[in-house]
């Protein structure tokens, strides 16, 4: 393990959670966008990880379980931005010109599954997850400007 791969590691988490910052504001922003260039309401998205793990290890850690078969990891990477397939809120309004105009649902205009307020929750959730990861790095910057000031 090299000296910066603790702060690699952290830009990797930061990287991902910028992402996911994005993909979340673009579903508060199309709350209520009932009309798509696909067709039908707005989708909400979501952002999946993953593990980037090392294949390789050159060392372990007594703090990481024995089974783990690729040692400590490097890191997080979006694997996928997936689209939620649920249905979204229907509200009765014939007028509106995006209504459904035939079978059970006719009148109604269908709105997208997106929940303000679970969105702003996963917001401040990736916010804080960057923060972490800043903090990290800050902590690594001072561990080393320690060392070199140990070593003048």
């Amino acid at each position: 393990m090299g000296m910066f791969t603790s702060i690699n590691i952290a830009a990797t988490g930061m990287a991902a959670e910028r992402l996911r910052s994005d993909v979340i504001s673009d579903n508060i922003a199309n709350a209520s966008t009932t009309r798509t260039q696909e067709g039908g309401a707005f989708r909400k998205s979501t952002v999946v990880f993953a593990p980037v793990a090392d294949n390789n290890p050159q060392w372990r850690t007594p703090f990481v379980s024995s089974d783990l078969d690729n040692g400590p990891g490097k890191g997080v990477k979006v694997m996928e931005i997936v689209k939620d397939t649920s249905e979204g809120r229907y509200v009765y309004d014939p007028d509106h010109p995006d209504a459904i105009k035939s079978g059970p649902h006719a009148g109604y205009v269908e709105y997208p599954n997106v929940n303000i307020v679970n969105e702003m929750v996963d917001l401040i959730s990736a916010s804080r997850a960057y923060e972490a990861n800043a903090t990290v790095i800050d902590g690594a910057k001072d561990m080393f400007s320690s060392a070199l000031d140990i070593a003048r």
